[in-house]
């Protein structure tokens, strides 16, 4: 089992910059995938990034694309999520889950087995 804990969540003005943490434990880490999700209120949990467990290859949102950048630490345990020039739509919890098996859909909640607490960001215009 994989326990998995988000940090690095805040408020910040639009066209800012943050940098979201998911520490996991165990020694399992390196055998999933991982992806970050997020969600604002009234609305359902939307992908925004994927990284395989090498972290050789990674997917994105269209809405996050070029914008966001995903990357993992397999020796500190840790995937990150590097966000820029953030906008008031960007406003959300932001999760991070491990994916249950290779060749799942990433972009499917459903596909994650293991999920975080969630982080708050909240962008202002």
């Amino acid at each position: 089992q994989v326990q998995l804990v988000e940090s690095g969540g805040g408020l910040v003005q639009a066209g800012g910059s943050l940098r979201l943490s998911c520490a996991a434990s165990g020694r399992a880490f390196s055998r999933y995938a991982m992806g970050w999700f997020r969600q604002a209120p009234g609305k359902e949990r939307e992908f925004v990034a994927h990284i395989t467990r090498s972290g050789g290859s990674t997917y994105y949102a269209d809405s996050v694309k070029g914008r966001f950048t995903i990357s993992r630490d397999n020796a500190k345990n840790t995937v990150y999520l590097e966000m820029n020039g953030l906008t008031p739509e960007d406003t959300a919890v932001y999760y991070c889950a491990a994916l249950s098996a290779a060749g799942a859909a990433v972009v499917r909640p459903e596909s994650y087995i293991y999920w975080g607490q969630g982080t708050q960001v909240t962008v202002s215009s």
